[in-house]
């Protein structure tokens, strides 16, 4: 469904002024021309969902395997793709229509799309893996030779080192454990790997989508943390969350009023109008990173693409074109890790979609009933604690965000995904997954953590248990230490 920088290689990573100059006269035109049409009901809108999920190839020693060029070749699916580092690859999914036996579909898609990278991964004497961070990953895994050979990668560095002056990349991440390290190169972005959910949103309430989204995003991060490891070091529940935004920080940018805004950040607000806010938000605040000019009509919106494609925000709008050309816009939700089952990941995307679908029926917008800054401070409360974060909730109340999750939020993903006319036995399926991982508040950090204090200290180890678990595919609630 259309990956980071766009899944477009670029033809060169070197760029002259005038390079930036161009660019920037096609991104007003463009952001323009999006403007134009929401005020026109210009955009296609069928109820579809759709994914990314990015994965690790690792070594019969459970370390990363560089190996994705080899592996692509070998597997030749179009729907996977290489991603940023050379031990990691994307899976897509085709968009499919949300109703009736959806999640039934996109988790037989998943089985089958995993199988047949794993049997290509162990011709090559590797495994395919899906987890936030790799628990073996070393910091020498994140060298430039490891990175994957495209121009846009090479141009996405040396861009983002530009920007800072050359200065390194500062990671600085206090959990139960204290990591510091600089970094020289933007391959700290490749330890974060996730499962991203796309939904195609109506041009007419896409803002009230939008909001539900950043709502949500703390609660989502609480329920699915799958990153407490980085380097050796126990940090936050979701580890991810922290090291992306540390990985590619190009400091703050002109109309720091606006929450000195981060090219990886929560975002700066609500939407009170329409997406173009966002799009406008590129233009005006976020300097061009990859100046590509495209001989393309302003209609296809390819550097307004192509730009929006380096702001990283963990809920982040997104527009596509169908097989006749048609535009549409699509939320991409950024915010759960990948793994631990295949299960657990469509679990996730049904919870996710059922809250949404729920919140957004509302009489009362949801956002006037909790402060963005509140949305914002159980998003990193998620990340730090997960379950066991303290939130706040809709007029003023607070609690646990795991009793939040038990007593309101699965009760409001059911009425939503019976709206949606979600299967019944599907709703209690993957619902019921959720409630049991509530239940036993076994998420996938949890058992990573509970892995370490029974076995001892030992990474590599710890992923070849993963791995095995993943494999055997029972829901992590069900997994033994």
């Amino acid at each position: 469904m259309g990956s980071d920088i766009m899944g477009s290689e670029i033809p060169s990573s070197h760029f002259s002024p005038e390079d930036f100059k161009k660019f920037t006269e096609h991104l007003n035109t463009e952001t323009q021309l999006v403007g134009h049409w929401l005020t026109q009901d210009h955009f296609a809108y069928e109820r579809r969902i759709g994914y990314e999920l990015e994965a690790w190839l690792v070594d019969n020693n459970f370390r990363p395997a560089p190996i994705n060029e080899r592996f692509l070749q070998a597997l030749d699916n179009p729907l996977v793709v290489p991603e940023l580092a050379s031990f990691n690859v994307e899976l897509n999914s085709p968009p499919e229509s949300l109703s009736g036996d959806v999640f039934k579909r996109l988790e037989e898609d998943l089985k089958q799309i995993c199988r047949q990278c794993r049997n290509q991964a162990r011709l090559l004497g590797c495994e395919l893996m899906m987890i936030g961070i790799l628990p073996s990953l070393r910091e020498a895994d994140l060298s430039l030779q490891q990175m994957s050979n495209l121009s846009r990668y090479r141009a996405l560095n040396e861009q983002v080192l530009r920007l800072r002056h050359h200065r390194p990349l500062c990671i600085d991440i206090k959990g139960k454990d204290h990591l510091r390290t600089a970094h020289n190169n933007v391959m700290l972005e490749a330890a974060t790997t996730s499962f991203q959910l796309h939904l195609q949103l109506p041009a007419r309430n896409a803002a009230r989508y939008f909001n539900a989204a950043a709502i949500l995003s703390g609660p989502m991060v609480a329920v699915s943390s799958n990153s407490p490891f980085l380097f050796g070091k126990d940090l936050w529940e979701e580890t991810r969350i922290p090291l992306f935004e540390q990985s590619v920080s190009v400091g703050d940018h002109k109309g720091s009023e606006k929450d000195n805004l981060k090219r990886v950040s929560f975002g700066s607000g609500y939407i009170r109008e329409s997406l173009l806010e966002c799009f406008q938000e590129n233009q005006n605040h976020f300097p061009v990173i990859l100046p590509v000019l495209f001989d393309e009509p302003p209609e296809k919106l390819a550097h307004l693409c192509l730009h929006n494609g380096t702001i990283w925000r963990w809920n982040r709008p997104l527009i596509g074109f169908d097989a006749q050309s048609r535009p549409h816009l699509r939320l991409e939700h950024r915010v759960i890790p990948a793994g631990p089952s295949i299960l657990d990941t469509i679990a996730n995307a049904a919870l996710f979609i059922g809250m949404m679908s729920a919140l957004i029926e509302k009489e009362d917008p949801p956002e006037e009933n909790i402060a963005f800054s509140l949305a914002r401070h159980n998003f990193y409360a998620a990340a730090r604690q997960g379950l066991e974060a303290e939130f706040h909730w809709f007029d003023g109340s607070r609690g646990k965000a795991s009793t939040l999750l038990i007593e309101h939020l699965l009760p409001l993903a059911r009425s939503g995904l019976e709206r949606l006319e979600i299967n019944a036995s599907d709703i209690q399926h993957y619902l019921g997954i959720i409630q049991q991982r509530l239940i036993t508040g076994q998420t996938g950090s949890r058992w990573q953590r509970l892995y370490v204090a029974t076995h001892g200290h030992d990474m590599d180890a710890l992923t070849a248990a993963y791995v095995e678990r993943q494999q055997g595919e029972n829901p992590v609630h069900d997994w033994t230490v």
